[in-house]
């Protein structure tokens, strides 16, 4: 998240809490597709991390792409942590251990979605190049160990770094050592939301699988294929994971609601300054929990948007829905993921195609996929068969998804063009990670470096 909100109309009560995620109802004709993307930034003379400060640096980058786009600084203590479009539509934010994260712009279709991602590399890499610095594209640092990794000068990432080791082993971890490809998506009503929320909650352990390429910690094989994945395991299993109560018949914005005042916060923005909140819930918060602490205790729309962009589940509901189970990657995977999302939630007949295909899912058994994943991705047995199998009917409604909505580019190719590199990958039967491990074992003679080389983005 680029930026947090000091929007200061006050909270006045529940329904304003579940007002809030309702207003992001809209019509089908104005759904948009926002793609989030992270990259591990590293200097291609010895893959080394880039730090904040100095002359070659993520402060630099920062600087660079704020003079060729004229985007708006955004600052943390007099530090830059972020770029923001004039006209809200888009942008650039850095993660703790100084991934570098573009938000893209909530765009009409996939041809407008990859060509912003391309572009943004293109400008990204002009500034890098001169500075020796080149991009990674994989879901986890293959090399780097926590205690050389950069930390950036974000409030809100100190008081999760204080926070993290008291509620997960693996927080620290999820911060700084990984990164994801996002797509946020809309809903046209509770009822349009719920179907999009339960299929998508079930199938993100399928997205796990189908982008997981972080085999590699520490410069060694990890024994998993997403150890992005394993880690999402156990990072804070109060505010992330699987949400059992979604997958009612009657769930809707209220019921999350619920669950989000229970959930501790991290903080309060009061007079531009981060106020550390982690020993209370937002519904502590609702009930004075700040009065006598803070001048101004009251909360605000601001701390509410603020709290739930501190939610971790598989798939996290705003005013869209966020699609949070994929490991970063290469250039073409960018373009995939949204492609995977948008055929399957953005068209009625094949929503409703996934929707019969995982009507039947427990929770139990979705929750015994998301544990398999992490280490077997596409052969985790599911259903008695390998997930595998399942991928390639969920692939197909997708494809169909996509083939009705019938998006041309200039070429009169439809959007079907983006799922290329999972079709190819469906068709081997091999992942990504999979890939990097051939290599690790064969022409890579037993060294990670190269991986530095073969999957920039």
């Amino acid at each position: 998240m680029a930026r947090d909100t000091t929007n200061a109309a006050p909270l006045e009560d529940f329904g304003t809490l579940v007002a809030y995620l309702a207003e992001g109802c809209k019509p089908a004709a104005a759904f948009r597709i926002g793609t989030e993307h992270e990259k591990f930034a590293f200097f291609a003379e010895g893959n080394r991390p880039v730090p904040y400060h100095g002359p070659a640096s993520i402060c630099a980058l920062l600087d660079g792409m704020q003079q060729r786009l004229g985007w708006e600084p955004i600052l943390d203590d007099g530090h830059v942590i972020g770029l923001a479009s004039a006209d809200g539509q888009g942008a650039i934010s850095i993660e703790p251990g100084g991934q570098f994260e573009l938000s893209g712009a909530p765009l009409e279709d996939l041809h407008q979605t990859c060509r912003e991602s391309r572009l943004h590399l293109v400008h990204l890499q002009a500034i890098a190049e001169p500075l020796g610095i080149r991009f990674l594209g994989a879901g986890g640092s293959p090399v780097w160990r926590i205690d050389e990794t950069p930390r950036m000068p974000k409030s809100r990432y100190d008081i999760m770094t204080r926070y993290m080791p008291k509620v997960g082993s693996q927080g620290l971890d999820m911060m700084y050592r990984t990164c994801t490809i996002q797509v946020n998506l809309d809903f046209s009503s509770e009822a349009d939301m719920r179907r999009k929320m339960q299929v998508s909650m079930k199938l993100q352990p399928l997205a796990t699988a189908l982008f997981a390429a972080s085999p590699f910690t520490e410069g060694r094989p990890n024994g998993l294929k997403s150890w992005r994945g394993d880690i999402w395991r156990d990072t804070d299993n109060a505010r992330a994971g699987l949400l059992p109560f979604v997958f009612s018949d009657t769930f809707g914005f209220a019921d999350y609601a619920e669950w989000a005042l229970d959930i501790p916060m991290y903080f309060v923005i009061r007079d531009g300054r981060y106020q550390d909140c982690t020993h209370l819930t937002f519904r502590q918060f609702m009930a004075g929990g700040l009065k006598g602490q803070l001048p101004d205790w009251q909360p605000t729309v601001g701390d509410w948007i603020n709290h739930l962009s501190t939610l971790f589940p598989d798939v996290r509901l705003k005013r869209f829905l966020e699609m949070r189970g994929a490991d970063a990657g290469p250039w073409r995977r960018i373009c995939a993921l949204p492609a995977f999302w948008v055929g399957l939630l953005y068209d009625d007949e094949a929503l409703a195609a996934a929707h019969d295909a995982t009507a039947e899912w427990t929770v139990a058994e979705v929750e015994s996929l998301r544990n398999a994943v992490p280490a077997h991705a596409l052969q985790a047995p599911f259903r008695g068969r390998p997930l595998l199998d399942t991928a390639r009917e969920i692939m197909a409604i997708s494809r169909l998804g996509l083939k009705n909505r019938a998006r041309l580019n200039d070429d009169d190719r439809d959007e079907r063009m983006f799922l290329a590199p999972l079709d190819d990958m469906l068709d081997r039967g091999a992942t990504l990670a999979d890939d990097m491990l051939a290599q690790f074992h064969g022409p890579w003679n037993g060294s990670v470096e190269p991986l530095f080389r073969d999957y920039q983005c």
